[in-house]
């Protein structure tokens, strides 16, 4: 099963030293999910201050800068992975180095047949 591992934290909790530490921890982390054939995908993302918000209401568009909500918390990154079951991606989640300092939200994929499949 596909699971996405949604990476939340505060940006300010980190020192760049660590950013970068925890961008080498986590590139090794992706060698070895790879190495086991359950890497699928993952990146950081940048900033929230780079961030853009859609919303449709009423058939209007409202397009602004920034998260949808004001949250102690930020979306960082995320890892895409396949594992057996939630277990699998719970000791998955616990092995990314960002969990030591956030949270890692595991949500299951739904597999939409109409959706084109890359695997």
């Amino acid at each position: 099963m596909k699971y996405m591992l949604l990476i939340y934290g505060d940006e300010n909790a980190w020192t760049q030293s660590e950013r970068e530490d925890c961008y080498e921890e986590s590139s090794q982390l992706v060698q070895q999910l790879r190495a086991s054939g359950q890497y699928l995908s993952s990146s950081p993302l940048h900033s929230v201050e780079t961030a853009t918000s859609v919303r449709v209401r009423d058939g209007k568009k409202l397009v602004t800068d920034g998260p949808f909500a004001e949250t102690r918390e930020q979306l960082g990154g995320y890892y895409l992975i396949d594992a057996e079951n939630l277990d699998e991606a719970i000791a998955i989640a616990e092995r990314i180095p960002a969990a030591r300092k956030g949270t890692v939200e595991i949500r299951p994929i739904v597999k939409l047949l109409s959706l084109p499949s890359d695997q």
